[in-house]
């Protein structure tokens, strides 16, 4: 007769395993977040150098997780785990925008594509800001050029109709880069307005 008490005790037993991998998964995750979020302000202050530090030690938390989701993949693979990866993308991308003119690609990220197309979507955010820290450095062709990437990410997720459908978050963050690309294209027109109006005083004084 199979002993019941036996059963339930290694189910215990394994139940408590399980959360104990799961909790020290999940520090490892929350970590990696914070690594992502940190190179992404980096890149905003132009510590470049910092910034790749950061994303490598991301990278390295986040090999380490897939190797620990073989054993243990249900401690893995959670929402935590996506936004992981969302992040990690993100600030790749802006990281390899800024630095090498370039887009990174899923493959070189080890990702998979869903949470590279979300991540590439947060990245809009982000040059924005950029563009407007260029708009107040007077520097206003490095604004248009960001928006240019803006609004080219922007088209190019449009332009992928069945995402939408299988990655139902993709129709929200689009909806706000939609709302952000409106709002840099005013600031930066309003910012040739005054530089043009500047110009033309100045032109007038020297008169």
């Amino acid at each position: 007769m199979t002993d019941l008490k036996k059963i339930l005790n290694e189910g215990k037993a394994d139940l408590i395993e399980t959360n104990k991998f799961r909790d020290n998964n999940q520090r490892i995750m929350r970590k990696t977040i914070r690594f992502s979020k940190q190179a992404i302000l980096s890149v905003h202050q132009k510590k470049f150098l910092e910034s790749k530090k950061l994303l490598k030690k991301a990278k390295d938390n986040i090999e380490k997780l897939q190797l620990l989701a073989i054993k243990h993949p249900k401690t893995i693979f959670t929402g935590l785990y996506s936004a992981m990866l969302q992040e990690y993308c993100e600030a790749s991308i802006l990281f390899s925008l800024i630095q090498e003119k370039n887009f990174i690609t899923p493959k070189q990220l080890n990702v998979p594509y869903s949470e590279y197309i979300l991540g590439l979507a947060d990245v809009i955010g982000e040059l924005r800001r950029l563009s407007l820290d260029s708009l107040r450095e007077d520097l206003i062709e490095n604004g248009k050029e960001n928006l240019a990437k803006m609004e080219e990410i922007y088209l190019e997720l449009l332009a992928l109709d069945e995402a939408f459908i299988l990655i139902p978050e993709l129709r929200r963050k689009c909806d706000i880069a939609r709302k952000i690309i409106e709002s840099t294209r005013g600031d930066i027109t309003q910012s040739v307005r005054i530089k043009s109006l500047e110009n033309y005083l100045s032109k007038f004084e020297n008169a």
